[in-house]
């Protein structure tokens, strides 16, 4: 059992950014993926990027070129960088992990809002 644990929500105001983290309790290294999805008040959640073993990123459009995802294997932690950030991120920021089986944390509130 992997227990995911996101930190870095909070408020900030549009333009500006945050670092969201996940760690998790055991190892990345054998996860496919690990990613990030996002919920917004009453919808779906939705996938906002994701990293690959490899350390191939993809992003959904909406957030191509102001958001980044990375890796670190040796802190068994995944981040997403958020620039230029818009009210429409407001969101409940989640981190998935791919594998055998799927973890997912139990999210995070990023609020974007003057």
């Amino acid at each position: 059992q992997v227990q995911l644990v996101e930190s870095g929500g909070g408020l900030v105001q549009p333009g500006g950014s945050l670092r969201l983290s996940c760690a998790a309790s055991g190892s990345i290294f054998s996860f496919n993926a690990m990613g990030w999805y996002r919920q917004f008040p009453g919808k779906e959640r939705e996938w906002v990027a994701h990293i690959t073993s490899g350390g191939r990123a993809y992003y959904v459009d909406s957030v191509s070129g102001r958001f980044t995802i990375s890796r670190d294997n040796a802190k068994n932690t995944v981040y997403l960088q958020m620039n230029s950030l818009k009210p429409e991120d407001t969101a409940v920021y989640y981190c998935k992990a791919w594998g055998g089986v799927d973890y997912w944390g139990e999210g995070t509130l990023v609020t974007v809002s003057s």
